[in-house]
């Protein structure tokens, strides 16, 4: 009986593309089920040194859920690093300019914070309203797993 780590090989791993609706579903919830998806927990052959996640499609990014008074409260920073660069913006603001960058971000901070993670981060596709141009990969609806 060997004790030896599996690894998937290159061609074995299948890539699937699923379709996730956000409207009305909070943003954490949404965010680590698609994290799962991207890094390929939800199989079987699941390696955490590997990439064997699926394509996850977003789409209704604007109608996500932000639960409490998190819209006016939750406020997102960014900085260049040059003195006074900060700049600060809250949950409804960056939903009104930018609502894909509400679900990129919660994403992004659930995936690995290496090479891995950012190849894994490549292939979520968020968009703001109902439709999204990967109709030829016949993507998938995948129903949200509800939490009681």
């Amino acid at each position: 009986m060997s004790n030896t780590t599996y690894s998937p090989k290159q061609g074995e791993i299948e890539r699937h593309w699923h379709v996730v609706d956000a409207e009305g579903v909070p943003l954490g919830r949404l965010s680590t089920q698609i994290a799962r998806l991207l890094t390929g927990k939800h199989k079987p052959t699941y390696a955490p040194h590997m990439d064997t996640g699926d394509f996850v499609i977003v789409v209704n990014a604007e109608k996500v859920l932000l639960t409490g008074r998190k819209e006016e409260q939750k406020v997102y920073y960014r900085s260049t690093t040059r003195p006074g660069s900060l700049k600060s913006e809250t949950a409804a603001e960056r939903r009104r300019k930018y609502p894909e960058r509400l679900v990129e971000g919660a994403v992004w901070g659930m995936l690995p914070k290496n090479r891995l993670g950012r190849r894994q981060y490549t292939k979520l596709k968020v968009y703001a309203g109902p439709d999204h141009p990967h109709q030829a990969q016949k993507p998938q609806p995948f129903e949200l797993e509800a939490r009681s």
